[in-house]
């Protein structure tokens, strides 16, 4: 009997990782590129690739003739089950390598760096969460504007689909960002929540105009859902709180939040019952190009 290999199978086993996560988090990704329609050929920037998830499905869209430039500022030991140093590594020794080059760089630093590169898509999949504030996100997409005629950007909804088991996952994002907030600084996943309209007003801000937006639901086997609430659940959360957040309506608001993670995760029948929320995608351009 012939076997056929789907197209997130052949990105997955690129990866790395264990088969079942491994094929859906590649499909979600190929779900998302496939909004963006990456020309095959194109030059494209990635600003927070992280080990490569979404990297492997643009690279899969470039084609033998196009390039990815992929950039994250993170640690390469940082990262699990693989670091990104592991991850990259991994993929670079596969039929992609050629295509994509790492650079470990923070965005802004990278851009200055290489002043006169362009790029067909500039694209920032779910690595918007990881900025250190709004105002950063801000400039890092004015910068771009002149860069290239398309910004690609994929971040959680803050949505879940009627009927899912999704909604521990927004509460568990929306806790721990109310305690991100209030460190001085953060490693965590979770580090600036914004909305799909905070993210269209930051662009708008940055000289950028919306040209479409939609929402991707994710496979069963995304586990988003159950890592966020897992960091939100976990003994560390309280210790951080009680370090952080000094003021006594606050410390109660995070622990409220942190309560009705809790009650949706018994709703949900525990951590296998999670669910992940919807995806959201959208094109933006240059409004001096319209």
């Amino acid at each position: 009997m012939t076997t056929h290999t789907t197209v997130a199978e052949k990105i997955a086993s690129l990866s790395g990782y264990g088969p079942t996560s491994s094929v859906a988090q590649a499909q979600y990704r190929l779900d998302l590129v496939a909004h963006w329609s990456i020309s095959p050929g194109a030059r494209v920037l990635e600003l927070g690739c992280g080990q490569g998830d979404t990297t492997l499905a643009l690279a899969e869209a470039v084609g033998p003739d196009g390039h990815v430039d992929a950039v994250d500022p993170g640690p390469l030991d940082y990262g699990s089950p693989k670091t990104l140093g592991q991850a990259h590594d991994t993929i670079s020794a596969g039929p992609f390598g050629a295509r994509i080059a790492w650079v470990q760089s923070e965005p802004l630093a990278f851009l200055a760096a290489h002043p006169a590169a362009r790029w067909d898509a500039v694209v920032l999949a779910h690595s918007l969460w990881y900025f250190a504030t709004p105002a950063l996100i801000a400039e890092t997409l004015h910068a771009l504007a002149a860069r290239t005629p398309r910004i690609c950007v994929a971040e959680w909804s803050l949505e879940c689909t009627p009927g899912s088991s999704a909604l521990t996952h927004v509460l568990a994002v929306l806790a721990q960002g109310a305690l991100e907030c209030r460190k001085p600084a953060s490693a965590s996943n979770v580090r600036t929540v914004v909305s799909p309209a905070a993210i269209k007003a930051l662009a708008a801000s940055a000289g950028l105009g919306l040209v479409q937006e939609a929402r991707v639901v994710p496979g069963a086997a995304v586990y988003d859902g159950r890592w966020e609430t897992e960091h939100a659940v976990r003994a560390q959360f309280k210790e951080e709180v009680e370090e952080f957040v000094k003021d006594e309506r606050e410390k109660g608001m995070v622990y409220a939040m942190r309560d009705a993670v809790e009650a949706n995760l018994a709703r949900a029948g525990g951590m296998k019952g999670v669910g992940t929320m919807d995806g959201w995608v959208a094109i933006f351009e240059p409004t001096s190009a319209k």
